[in-house]
């Protein structure tokens, strides 16, 4: 028998419904990542009083920053999980990218966007 080069169309969509399923919910977090930037829900300090906001104001530009990067990372995720949806389209998904292997399914579980094999990415750390 010959070793495996893809994933059935049926694995497939097992990963697509995990990968769905994630973005939903990176897409929530990230909308609420943003709101909180653009203090859309108004739960800032602006409206009290000006000496508890300038006490304030260290902390609040840190804690923007902070989401500002958890942010990035989100948005990351997701441009990570959509460019895996289209690998699934393409039915190029779960191939390691250096060693045109299967990824195990254990690993696109875990992590959906991987393009690496927990082998090829430790080999590619050296």
């Amino acid at each position: 028998m010959t070793e495996k080069k893809r994933y059935t169309d049926e694995e497939l969509e097992e990963f697509r419904s995990i990968i769905n399923e994630k973005l939903k919910i990176a897409r929530s977090s990230f909308e609420s990542m943003m709101r909180q930037i653009m203090n859309a829900d108004g739960n800032d300090i602006d409206d009290t009083s000006p000496t508890y906001k300038a006490l304030e104001e260290g902390s609040s530009t840190q804690t923007k920053e902070e989401l500002v990067q958890m942010a990035n990372r989100q948005q990351k995720f997701i441009q990570g999980l959509e460019a895996a949806l289209a690998r699934i389209q393409n039915k190029t998904y779960g191939i390691d990218r250096i060693t045109g292997e299967l990824i195990p399914k254990e690993r696109l579980r875990a992590v959906p966007h991987a393009t690496l094999s927990v082998e090829s990415k430790n080999a590619r750390k050296k």
